[in-house]
């Protein structure tokens, strides 16, 4: 029987987490770093770069570079904020929201794709147990955190 963590190797390879790219739209390559910042920004209402670098648990320094490449892009707005000129909100530019809605849509048709070789049951029991291991790793002293040698 496989253990928990060959499961969750093979489901990150299957992902495409291990991929230097995730995602091609439009001629633009986005690693699966690049595409969590879209989906995490397009969700959120102008978010500061603290408030996204903290839901992803991503340092400010390796984060605020993340960004810089998404504006170069012409993916991000990156503006000072109105009331603190020390914070940096970010918001898609118009090609970015295409980009975060057509990844949006593949990521769908993907995961639509592999359930559909199984019954509602266990589509629901998978995403039930999905969300119980989520928050159970919320909870965990050991989450986001670098494993320790």
């Amino acid at each position: 029987m496989e253990t928990p963590r060959e499961l969750f190797q093979i489901m990150t390879r299957r992902l495409g987490l291990l991929n230097k790219d995730c995602c091609s739209v439009g001629g633009c390559n986005l690693s699966a770093t690049q595409s969590h910042l879209l989906y995490e920004i397009d969700r959120s209402h102008n978010p500061s770069m603290q408030q996204v670098a903290e839901t992803l648990g991503t340092d400010i320094t390796t984060f605020s570079r993340q960004v810089q490449s998404l504006v170069k892009m012409n993916l991000v707005n990156k503006t000072p904020d109105p009331t603190d000129r020390r914070i940096y909100n970010l918001s898609l530019t118009p090609e970015g929201k295409m980009v975060a809605t057509t990844i949006d849509h593949q990521m769908n048709a993907y995961l639509n794709e592999a359930f559909s070789h199984m019954s509602e049951f266990e589509v629901e029991t998978l995403l039930r147990s999905i969300k119980l291991f989520n928050e159970a790793m919320g909870k965990s002293s050991n989450c986001c955190a670098p494993v320790k040698g």
